[in-house]
C-alpha cells in the first residue's frame, strides 16, 4: 500500500495516510483504505485511528479535483463512499488525530469518526461549493455532528473554521497541541483497550441505528443527485476546470 501506512498493534488499528504533501485522495489511495478496513472486518480490536504521516502538511485536502473530470467521476464517487459504507458495516469504534489542514473529503472522513483528537493549528471546512459543487457524505454527516444550522452554513459558504471553533460545534471532541496528540491518542486508548471489543462493535451498531438511517442509503441518494444532477450543469464542470487551470470560475447561472 504505497499511499497509507497500515498496521495493528495490541487490539488497535492504525491507518496512516501517507501521500505528502497534502494527503490528496486519489482513487488508488481510497482503494487502499477500502482495503484496509476489509481486512479488520473479522478482526477483534477496539479501535481504528485515522492520523497522516509526519511528512505530509495536512491530515487531508479532500479528494483529488482532477478526478472529478466526466470520465472518472463515478469511480472516484463511488470509490469514496466506499470507505464510510465499509466503516458502517463493520462498526469498529474509529479515532481521527488531525494536525493540519482536514479540508473537503478529509473533512467528511474526520465527521465520520466517533472521537476526534486535535491540535490547535489544525482546520476544518468544506470548501466544495467554490467549486461548482457540494460534499455529498458532509450533507450527511455534519448535521448529525454539529447541528443542521451551521452545518447548513459551512456547506453552503464554504468557510474554513479552526480546531477551537470546530471543537465548539462538536466537530472535535479534545484540542491539545501538536506536542500533546500522541499523548492525549495514548490516554483515549488506555480507555477502550479496557473494554471489551465485541461490546464496543455492539455500541457502535446501536449508535449508528439511533441515527434512523443508513450511511448506505443516504448516500445512494446523495449519488444519484451528485451524478445525474449536479454533475451535468454547466457551472458544476466549469467550476472543476477552472480549479484545474487555475483560475477564478465563470458562472453561467450566478
Amino acid at each position: 500500500m504505497p499511499d497509507i501506512q497500515f498496521r495493528i498493534e495490541d487490539r488497535v488499528a492504525r491507518m496512516t495516510l501517507a501521500r505528502p504533501p497534502l494527503n490528496v485522495l486519489n482513487i488508488s489511495m481510497m482503494r487502499e483504505i477500502t482495503a484496509a478496513l476489509t481486512e479488520l472486518a473479522q478482526r477483534e480490536i477496539v479501535a481504528i485511528v485515522f492520523d497522516a504521516d509526519k511528512a505530509c502538511r495536512a491530515f487531508s485536502a479532500g479528494v483529488a479535483i482532477e478526478e472529478h473530470v466526466e470520465e472518472t467521476i463515478f469511480q472516484m464517487l463511488d470509490t469514496f463512499h466506499a470507505i464510510f459504507r465499509q466503516l458502517e458495516q463493520i462498526a469498529k469504534p474509529t479515532i481521527a488525530v488531525v494536525d493540519g489542514a482536514a479540508l473537503g473529503g478529509g473533512c467528511e472522513l474526520v465527521a465520520a469518526c466517533d472521537i476526534v483528537i486535535a491540535s490547535d493549528r489544525s482546520r476544518f471546512g468544506q470548501p466544495e461549493i467554490k467549486l461548482g459543487v457540494f460534499p455529498p457524505v458532509a450533507a450527511v454527516m455534519l448535521p448529525l455532528v454539529m447541528g443542521e444550522k451551521r452545518a447548513r452554513e459551512l456547506i453552503l459558504t464554504g468557510e474554513i473554521i479552526d480546531a477551537v471553533e470546530a471543537s465548539r460545534l462538536g466537530l472535535c471532541n479534545h484540542v491539545v497541541p501538536s506536542a500533546h496528540l500522541d499523548g492525549k491518542l495514548l490516554e483515549v486508548l488506555a480507555k477502550l483497550r479496557e473494554l471489551s471489543s465485541t461490546s464496543l462493535q455492539f455500541a457502535r451498531q446501536s449508535l449508528d441505528l439511533a441515527r434512523g438511517r443508513t450511511i448506505d442509503a443516504a448516500l445512494t441518494q446523495q449519488e444519484n443527485i451528485y451524478l445525474h444532477e449536479l454533475m451535468k450543469t454547466a457551472d458544476a464542470n466549469e467550476g472543476i476546470k477552472a480549479f484545474m487551470e487555475k483560475r477564478k470560475p465563470v458562472w453561467r447561472h450566478r
